[in-house]
């Protein structure tokens, strides 16, 4: 038995279980095998176990992964990440907004938004809130407020009573208001060109409208003066920018919409439904996600870069409009978007420019 055992464990040692096998093994006089049974072997060797990555270590690898990539992204790539989910993330407070439409007063709406974005602002602020509500210019912070209501009322219930599409492209015409509040407002300089290509993004504009016999489209105007109202947001950011913190302007406009909407939300309160509520909040949630997103984007990559991509609200407006709401986009709205578009890189890419003069012809 001495030599089966040495042969076994040569054959244990060297290859496994299956060498092991081959290797000649002694019997007995009645030619039955002399090795115990299985169950009486302790020394055998088991099946090796074949080890499979388990699912928390697949997704943790997974983890670093992405954020090896994400480390050594380009600041302008990380931007455009940011920037393309606040975009989708818009997508869907604008489609619950339209979901909702007339069935739940806008004001409504637009209070109860408020007060769930003010909420989670105030939570972000956490123990800096003393110091975020300190301000030097309270009569701006109101106005803006103030502005920025108008821009909500006006832009929100265009995008209520006429297509996704033509209501996004007229929005686009902000960029153009700027141009010429700039120039009234903050005395910039303007050239030629960039005059030129703001004349021919309002005749996009006018376009989109589509004058008839019978008048201007009013939901059309809406619009129109919803960017037009965004236009003084923008100025009057550039204003306070100097000198506030932006939790200091997000939460002086939470106050300003709350104390100006809380009579109307309460005359015209309807009592919304389980499904209902859940679009409120989830337009509300989205929309403080959305500002978020927008705000990091343009901290971590360029302006230039970045501004851009807000022509793709356009796609998705086209999309969601089809897809949810059965709306196709008229000749005249995609000729009028196409103009307002051109016009409106084009400013941008001069403004771009300008920038750059200004900051090579400046001393260190």
């Amino acid at each position: 038995m001495s030599e089966d055992r040495l042969s076994e464990a040569t054959g244990r040692g060297s290859e496994g279980i299956g060498v092991a096998e081959a290797l000649p093994v002694s019997r007995d006089e009645d030619g039955s095998s002399a090795e115990p049974p299985e169950s009486r072997r302790p020394d055998r060797p088991l099946p090796p176990v074949l080890s499979t990555p388990s699912r928390e270590g697949w997704l943790a690898t997974r983890r670093n992964r992405a954020g090896l990539w994400w480390r050594r992204a380009s600041p302008n790539l990380r931007g455009t990440v940011y920037m393309i989910t606040a975009l989708l993330v818009y997508a869907v407070m604008v489609g619950a907004f339209k979901h909702l439409g007339t069935a739940i007063p806008l004001v409504e709406t637009l209070m109860i938004r408020q007060i769930i974005m003010s909420a989670v602002i105030v939570a972000i602020a956490g123990r800096s809130l003393k110091q975020a509500l300190k301000t030097d210019r309270p009569g701006l912070q109101i106005f803006r407020g103030l502005i920025t209501l108008a821009s909500m009322l006006c832009g929100f219930s265009a995008l209520i009573h006429i297509p996704l599409a033509q209501a996004t492209s007229i929005s686009f015409s902000q960029v153009l208001f700027v141009t010429v509040a700039a120039v009234l407002i903050l005395k910039e300089r303007v050239d030629r060109a960039r005059w030129v290509a703001t004349v021919l993004g309002f005749a996009g504009v006018l376009i989109m409208l589509n004058p008839s016999a019978d008048g201007l489209n009013f939901w059309a105007l809406m619009s129109l003066c919803g960017a037009l109202f965004g236009a003084g947001i923008t100025i009057s950011v550039r204003i306070l920018g100097t000198s506030e913190r932006t939790e200091t302007i997000l939460i002086y406009q939470g106050l300003v919409l709350m104390v100006v909407l809380a009579w109307p939300a309460w005359a015209l309160w309807v009592w919304p439904t389980a499904e209902q509520w859940f679009w409120l909040v989830l337009l509300s949630l989205f929309g403080t996600a959305g500002q978020w997103l927008i705000t990091k984007a343009y901290q971590v990559g360029e302006a230039s870069a970045l501004a851009p991509l807000d022509f793709s609200r356009l796609i998705l407006a086209v999309f969601t409009g089809f897809v949810f709401f059965a709306e196709i986009p008229t000749l005249t709205t995609l000729i009028g978007a196409a103009i307002v578009i051109g016009a409106t890189l084009y400013t941008m890419r001069r403004n771009a420019r300008g920038r750059l003069g200004a900051d090579l012809s400046t001393p260190p």
